[in-house]
């Protein structure tokens, strides 16, 4: 485990590292939940399976023993330090995340230098509230997206757009439904 300084306190990074890997997958966790979400293991062994390196994320205040999240630009300052920090050397750099991890990693895409962008379960907007979008934050995501999503997530069904796809799984947002499935898709975008 690496800690890494942020202008907002110590964040961890879990290194999942391949030998030779050209590409490194750097994966946050949701609001809630931690690396150890199953949708995030599955992505990380996919991933190295598939010859990519990974790094699992844990943001100041997961660090910190708080449960709530930090405020957006909280949570992007932390990621983006994070990102420079890694070891990554030349090799290219995918970002993602599950839920709030995945918000996080479009805002602070082009910022990054990511060359693409993995979304397991986005949250399109709060449960039953779908004027509250959070569109816009995948609408300035400039490098290929990959949203992974359930049909039946509370938190809506992003739509199709060039340089976005969208893998609707069965299920809901825990993504648990079918593993086969996400693992297809993360394999696919990490070796694309």
């Amino acid at each position: 485990m690496l800690e890494i300084d942020t202008p907002h306190g110590p964040a961890h990074a879990h290194p999942h590292l391949v030998d030779g890997a050209s590409s490194v997958l750097v994966l946050g966790h949701g609001a809630g939940g931690g690396v150890g979400a199953p949708d995030l293991v599955a992505a990380t062994a996919t991933a190295n399976e598939a010859g990519v390196s990974v790094y699992l994320v844990e943001q100041p205040y997961r660090v910190a023993g708080r449960k709530s999240p930090a405020p957006a630009p909280q949570l992007d300052a932390a990621w983006t330090a994070v990102c420079a920090a890694l070891p990554t050397d030349d090799a290219r750099l995918l970002v993602g995340g599950r839920s709030s991890g995945a918000r996080v990693a479009c805002r602070t895409a082009g910022a990054v230098g990511a060359a693409g962008v993995l979304c397991l379960a986005f949250p399109l907007h709060p449960p039953g509230r779908p004027e509250k979008t959070r569109l816009p934050e995948l609408e300035g995501v400039e490098v290929p997206v990959l949203i992974i999503q359930g049909e039946s997530d509370p938190f809506g069904m992003p739509p199709e757009a060039p340089g976005r796809t969208i893998v609707r799984l069965r299920g809901n947002h825990s993504l648990r439904s079918d593993v086969n499935g996400l693992r297809a898709a993360v394999r696919a975008f990490v070796t694309s």
